[in-house]
């Protein structure tokens, strides 16, 4: 069968439509370089740049492990241990906050935006002023660190919590009230059976996140491994840094492939 002309050439208000996007980007990413300061290169960045490879390509290795001070084995097990209690912290917390801000488990449309706009509200400060503001409160350490990834974490759980509470099948829910149920009975027996899977996978993918997030508040006296990597890169002692990098990679790679296989299993 062959195509007429419509099919081959797009009608004049698309093919306009699409050139006005075209445009607009173009004046997006042209207004976003614009503002980049640039004072041009400088004379040492090829030395700079030469000592930062040929320490990345020569690590520390007797840094993995002092018996004496910190090491890069203490700093990723503190590392660790800060996104574990922060997922856990978070994951509990949130619970509540999903089902209040799930328009199926609340009793009116404005108690389900409240809870929504609480969630936001809560997403809208990145965990790095969340940390800086708890080093200011418990002052600097771990304990800021996991106060901070479990407070940040809320917003974004209690989110994704909600909207798989809101997909569960109705079904079951309705048979446990008709039989005279009540709303805590519903929710054990009908609703989270459902939703547990989804929550546990919701739960790891977070923890991956927050992984990631801990070797950044250590770089503002949160705790972890962050600490000794700010000192390294101040004292431009590129071998440390070489073998910190490493030891990030290596730590964040075996903790994704092991939470993506738990999470196929889930799903």
């Amino acid at each position: 069968m062959s195509k007429s002309w419509n099919d081959v050439v797009p009608p004049p208000k698309k093919s306009r439509l699409r050139w006005l996007i075209y445009a607009l980007l173009a004046v997006v990413y042209i207004w976003a370089f614009a503002g980049i300061p640039f004072s041009g290169i400088k004379e040492t960045a090829g030395q700079v740049t030469k000592a930062i490879f040929s320490g990345l390509f020569s690590p520390d290795w007797d840094f993995v492990y002092l018996p004496g001070g910190e090491d890069l084995l203490r700093g990723l097990l503190d590392t660790l241990a800060i996104s574990i209690l922060g997922t856990v912290i978070s994951a509990l917390i949130c619970i509540p906050f999903a089902f209040w801000a799930a328009a199926n488990m609340s009793r009116t449309v404005f108690a389900s935006g409240s809870g929504k706009t609480l969630l936001s509200l809560i997403r809208v400060f990145p965990e790095i002023v969340m940390a800086l503001l708890f080093i200011k409160a418990v002052g600097p350490g771990s304990f800021a660190g996991v106060l901070a990834l479990g407070l940040h974490s809320v917003g974004m759980l209690g989110k994704l919590f909600s909207e798989e509470v809101e997909q569960i099948d109705t079904g079951p829910t309705e048979a446990l009230i008709a039989a005279g149920a009540t709303r805590l009975q519903m929710v054990r027996f009908a609703v989270l059976p459902q939703v547990l899977p989804g929550f546990l996978s919701y739960i790891l993918y977070r923890f991956e996140i927050n992984l990631r997030s801990a070797t950044i508040l250590g770089v503002i006296g949160a705790g972890g491994i962050g600490t000794p990597l700010i000192f390294a890169l101040s004292s431009r002692n590129w071998d440390r840094v070489g073998i910190i990098l490493l030891g990030i990679i290596v730590m964040i790679t075996l903790v994704d492939f092991i939470s993506g296989s738990l999470r196929k299993k889930l799903v």
